[in-house]
């Protein structure tokens, strides 16, 4: 007779202990997640989305455009998403974990990253009350947009992004995501 065994649930504290050898650890309720260091597709899909993003959210006062090392926390976890835009903690702040919620996180799949980002990511933002979680999939060339309560979106042509607290939407087509 098999019996279960017992998966190990991670702590913050034991995460923050790990090494620094250019790998991302990121926790979800307890389950650890290793990534290695992007790609260069990777990292181009987020250099133009940065280029789209950052000058939106400075014109209508949204924050920031924040990249990896810069943490979500929330629920005993903590994410780095690979762009999220928010009002930033104070410089003094002595941690991440006041930090405003985002109003919009961006992950950009890869073969390691999909699932993850899909069921334990996914459903660590809706309940962090994360507005609005664009997947990015560079092998579909579509982006999923996520909303609470509302059927998810796909997209391969124009993704608009409409933040709270503006009257104002950015338009952003698709294809130059990944040309």
């Amino acid at each position: 007779m098999r019996m279960a065994t017992a998966t190990k649930r991670w702590t913050l504290a034991e995460v923050h202990s790990l090494p620094d050898d250019g790998n991302k650890y990121e926790l979800v309720r307890g389950e650890l997640f290793v990534t290695p260091p992007p790609n260069i597709g990777h990292e181009l899909i987020s250099a133009r989305l940065t280029r789209l993003l950052d000058p939106f959210a400075e014109a209508h006062g949204l924050g920031y455009v924040f990249h990896p090392r810069a943490v979500l926390r929330f629920d005993q976890s903590e994410v780095e998403p690979d762009l999220m835009v928010r009002h930033g903690p104070t410089p003094t702040a002595p941690s991440w974990d006041n930090a405003p919620t985002p109003s919009l996180v961006v992950e950009i799949h890869s073969g390691s990253t999909r699932r993850r980002d899909r069921l334990q990511k996914r459903s660590l933002y809706m309940d962090a009350g994360v507005p609005e979680y664009w997947m990015v999939d560079p092998e579909r060339r579509v982006v999923t947009v996520v909303r609470a309560g509302q059927p998810d979106a796909v997209t391969g042509s124009a993704l608009v992004w409409s933040p709270a607290g503006t009257d104002a939407s950015l338009a952003i087509d698709v294809a130059t995501l990944f040309d």
